[in-house]
């Protein structure tokens, strides 16, 4: 099985677009009101798109949440941002309740700068419990590129993570927009917030005081495993947590679209720490000449990796997913059965 542990809905119907710009011209008032979207708009949209390439490529599960620049917690005040959160994670509901063996659900939080992390922890209880979610989007910079808010090694953070520590739910480290103009999103600002966010939670208690809470580290975890000298030397000279140990509590994604990435990437993490993922639809969409391929087709560039054991393929594509996520092995488990008796 290949299970792709970071997608977004990034093909949402226009239904969705209609009610935020309804949301923006309302934003001094805001109300959560309707989305406007039907089975039929919803099917149209996957169909043609990431059901298509999953096809293509050959993978079987794809952990789907909402458009990850789109959250835009920069935007308007805490409650706007609650509507907006709530009526995504609703829409990646309807999606998994329509495709059930297709695509299992992360959340976004209803995070706003100055807002205190706690307040998430309704909204992420009721896609755990409620909607059979498996994690959320987890953004450390709020902001949107201003870092205005606490690092993820403060306190404030702790209500949180002890709630996700709970639910066995996991957080995927992934940025939002950026509306600062010196950081483009997809290019800087994501891969910024990867390396800022590992930092952190190096240089704090939060894997000691929390030893069941899993982070994923997306993009490869920005210039994390090309910069591991750096990080390894200063956890020496500040007497961190030795940097082989904080690895092995983090996983990292393959979304770096190319091989030699790649191979740096699990050389450092290690295989039994890295997720195949492709991030489709997503930041890079566009064909790598060299291959003739997309670049976020990546399942060709760790066939390529020759030194790689067919096991080693399995962990990374499935095996560490189900360790990753602790709440997607039984969802698995159930579709498979219900396939078995069909």
């Amino acid at each position: 099985m290949i299970i792709d542990c970071h997608g977004h809905y990034t093909t949402v119907p226009s239904g969705l677009r209609v009610f935020r710009a309804l949301q923006i011209s309302m934003m001094g008032k805001p109300t959560k009101g309707t989305v406007n979207i039907s089975d039929d708009e919803i099917r149209a949209s996957l169909e043609k798109s990431q059901l298509k390439l999953m096809d293509e490529r050959g993978i079987d599960v794809m952990l789907l949440s909402p458009m990850a620049s789109a959250m835009g917690h920069h935007f308007g005040n805490a409650l706007v941002s609650r509507y907006w959160t709530e009526v995504n994670n609703e829409l990646i509901y309807r999606v998994c309740a329509m495709y059930p063996d297709r695509f299992v659900g992360v959340c976004s939080l209803p995070q706003s700068p100055g807002t205190n992390p706690k307040e998430c922890i309704e909204e992420l209880d009721r896609c755990i419990k409620e909607f059979g979610f498996v994690g959320c989007n987890l953004n450390p910079d709020p902001s949107g590129g201003y870092w205005t808010g606490p690092p993820l090694s403060d306190e404030a953070w702790y209500p949180l993570y002890a709630e996700l520590e709970e639910l066995e739910a996991t957080a995927m480290i992934h940025a939002s927009a950026s509306c600062n103009p010196a950081f483009h999103t997809t290019g800087c600002h994501y891969l910024n917030l990867d390396s800022t966010a590992l930092m952190q939670l190096m240089d704090s208690r939060v894997l000691k005081d929390f030893p069941r809470l899993r982070f994923i580290l997306c993009h490869g975890g920005g210039n994390v495993p090309y910069q591991e000298a750096r990080y390894r030397a200063l956890s020496i000279m500040n007497k961190w947590e030795p940097f082989e140990d904080v690895l092995r509590r983090i996983y990292f994604d393959t979304t770096v679209y190319s091989q030699s990435a790649m191979e740096m990437l699990i050389k450092v993490v290690g295989v039994d720490n890295v997720l195949f993922a492709s991030e489709m639809l997503g930041g890079v969409t566009a064909i790598n000449p060299a291959t003739g391929l997309f670049f976020d087709n990546n399942m060709p560039l760790l066939q390529a990796i020759s030194w790689l054991s067919d096991e080693d393929r399995k962990m990374i594509c499935e095996g560490n997913a189900k360790k990753a996520y602790p709440r997607l092995q039984p969802i698995l488990e159930k579709h498979r059965k219900k396939a078995a008796d069909a």
